[in-house]
């Protein structure tokens, strides 16, 4: 007989039993109708995935992760940054794991003591002095005794990053392409083998390190290694161009130290593109570089006059007269005797903007096939006719030559009218710019003086047919002068998009962007028909021309025009159709940033083309201080 018994358990209740039933019916099913649920995961999840070696596939495309094992013995500052804003897909994860310090310590002491012993062994089997060794002891010193005051601390640092393709063959060109920019640094990776899992779980930002391959860093090295570093465009030397809105710096520099002097300059209507560029040729004059400016709208009336600048003024009413036919006084015996060669190749394209019209010389015609303005016939005869135009002022291709009085048009019509095959036709059709409607301007000896740090060709009161032809013979002109003396000159094109409609004036403004650096010049193009400007292949060489763009505040749909040849991020792309007037974004050569465009008071009043500030500016008597002119180099700062 048992003397303890086990206490009775009480029977089980119907109804808890049921209902435990009931709560685990519910679950189920509501776990099953959780799974038919489409979630986010559901979304953002490949199609499928295949992990291999070397390299795995997520659905259509290919990807590879790397881990970095090797680093130099110093890091300088960014050095990840090439590696972040280069124009490839990259996954980069850091994982940084503190070490105690205590334990570093001694490690620290003991690795010390053993290069220490290996420097007596050395030296007592007669061994020549390793200075790798005595490197390593005196940085294991100078490490202990920053961690023991509490400079520095200790962490275990392991970086990895997965790259992608959309063939294996762009996979190896990426790969090769980023091993490249680590190795230039010294910083060594190699692919993940046999773990592109684990390496890729550890890239996707689930916080979970797989791969576990770490490097010892200090908190120096570690600090070199933040990824996020704002572009910084600030130079000794240059102009001030306004504020950079990543870190308030200021933005000073030298448009003239990229490969190419040119720029490029795209806004709408009102976003500030005319207030940006004449700030900048303000605060270059103060450099010592001459402007040129074309300008279609009359805004840089106000600032030349101050400034004590050349206006000149072209009509048909007005006295000013532009000879196209005028030869460049070079300096460079090469240029000399190619001299007229490129003058009469210049008029081949002017005489074809004169005589085809818009129709026949339409350059964005979206791929629409157009007749010519000359035939084949009509090109021979009108080079026959220039070169003996030329001949009979007694210009031949001997530079010694070029000093007699060059000829009009006026003599080019004569020459034609009396000449045979075609002759007499080209001659009918040029009569309008000899003796017709637009005779005087452009047919008479050039009465131009540009011995000036500012000139401004004022064409708002031409004729819109005439325009395009002012716009050539005036950048023609102009270069001419460029080519006499090779001075640091800025060229700026206004409403660049009436030269880019005709196809010899877009050649034209082409040529001078790719020639304008052995002269020293640097071409500015200012848009704001941007999708018609990027429309044209050759507007489009021109941006690629130009080691400088601004990009102000653009309408919807220029936006994507723009996206797709800046390679903008979707916040870049949202911004920039949300800017306030001033701001927008800097490109200069590999760097870009949001600027603030920032002016002094003296500046604004004499830019500005708001209508409401410049009658205020006019009442108060502000613009001309009664003196008529405003010393720049005084009244005015880069800083200001």
């Amino acid at each position: 007989m048992a003397i303890f018994k086990g206490k009775k358990k009480p029977p089980a209740d119907p109804v808890a039993i049921a209902q435990a039933q009931r709560a685990r019916e519910e679950t189920e099913v509501e776990a099953a109708f959780n799974k038919g649920i489409t979630a986010l995961r559901d979304f953002i999840a490949p199609s499928s995935i295949e992990y291999s070696g070397t390299h795995f596939q997520l659905g259509t495309r290919f990807a590879r992760t790397y881990y970095v094992y090797g680093y130099p013995r110093q890091l300088s500052t960014g050095w990840l940054s090439s590696m972040v804003n280069i124009d490839e897909i990259i996954d980069l994860s850091i994982y940084i794991y503190p070490v105690e310090s205590q334990v570093v310590l001694e490690n620290l002491r003991k690795k010390v003591a053993q290069l220490e012993a290996g420097i007596m062994l050395d030296g007592e089997k007669g061994r020549v002095r390793d200075p790798g060794k005595q490197s390593a002891i005196m940085d294991a010193e100078e490490m202990r005794d920053k961690l023991q005051v509490g400079e520095e601390r200790f962490f275990r640092f392991g970086f990895y990053f997965t790259v992608y393709g959309s063939s294996m063959d762009e996979l190896e060109f990426v790969s090769h392409k980023i091993e490249s920019i680590l190795g230039q640094q010294l910083v060594y990776s190699k692919p993940a083998s046999s773990q592109q899992e684990q390496g890729f779980n550890s890239t996707i930002p689930q916080f979970f390190d797989q791969l576990q391959i770490r490097r010892n860093m200090n908190t120096g090295a570690i600090s070199t290694s933040f990824p996020f570093t704002s572009s910084e465009l600030s130079q000794d030397n240059g102009i001030l161009y306004g504020i950079n809105m990543h870190n308030s710096g200021l933005v000073i520099f030298d448009r003239f130290t990229l490969e190419n002097g040119n720029a490029v300059v795209f806004a709408k209507s009102g976003a500030g593109k005319s207030f940006t560029v004449k700030l900048e040729a303000l605060r270059s004059m103060m450099m010592g570089t001459d402007i040129f400016i074309v300008d279609p709208e009359n805004e840089y009336q106000r600032m030349c006059e101050a400034v004590g600048g050349a206006y000149i003024k072209l009509s048909l009413n007005s006295p000013t007269r532009i000879n196209p036919f005028d030869l460049p006084q070079v300096i460079d015996t090469q240029d000399a005797e190619d001299a007229l060669r490129s003058n009469l190749i210049t008029l081949h394209g002017l005489l074809r903007l004169m005589m085809g019209g818009a129709v026949a010389q339409m350059s964005n015609t979206g791929g629409a096939t157009v007749n010519p303005a000359l035939s084949p016939e009509e090109e021979a005869d009108l080079d026959a006719a220039l070169i003996e135009t030329y001949a009979k002022a007694g210009i031949t291709n001997d530079p010694l030559t070029h000093g007699s009085i060059p000829p009009t048009i006026n003599d080019l019509y004569e020459t034609l009218l009396h000449m045979g095959n075609t002759g007499p036709n080209l001659a009918q059709r040029l009569r309008k710019y000899t003796s017709g409607t637009f005779a005087g301007i452009f047919s008479q000896p050039s009465n131009v003086s540009v011995n000036n740090p500012m000139v401004v060709f004022n064409i708002r009161d031409l004729e819109d047919e005439l325009r395009p032809v002012a716009m050539y013979i005036v950048l023609n002109y102009i270069w001419n002068k460029t080519k006499a003396d090779q001075k640091k000159r800025i060229l700026i094109v206004d409403e660049a998009w009436q030269l880019m409609k005709y196809e010899d004036s877009a050649n034209f403004l082409f040529s001078l962007a790719k020639r304008a650096r052995k002269y020293n010049l640097g071409i500015t193009t200012i848009t704001q028909d941007v999708e018609d400007f990027m429309g044209s292949r050759l507007g489009r060489a021109i941006v690629a021309n130009s080691s400088m763009q601004i990009l102000l505040k653009q309408s919807t749909s220029a936006v994507d025009v723009l996206s797709n040849v800046f390679k903008l991020t979707s916040e870049e792309k949202k911004r920039l159709s949300q800017f306030p007037v001033g701001q927008g974004l800097f490109f200069a050569g590999q760097n870009h940033i949001h600027i603030q465009i920032a002016a002094s008071t003296t500046e604004t009043s004499l830019i500005t083309t708001n209508p409401e500030q410049i009658r205020q500016i006019e009442q108060a008597g502000e613009i001309l201080g009664g003196s008529g002119t405003i010393d720049v180099a005084n009244r005015l700062s880069p800083g200001m």
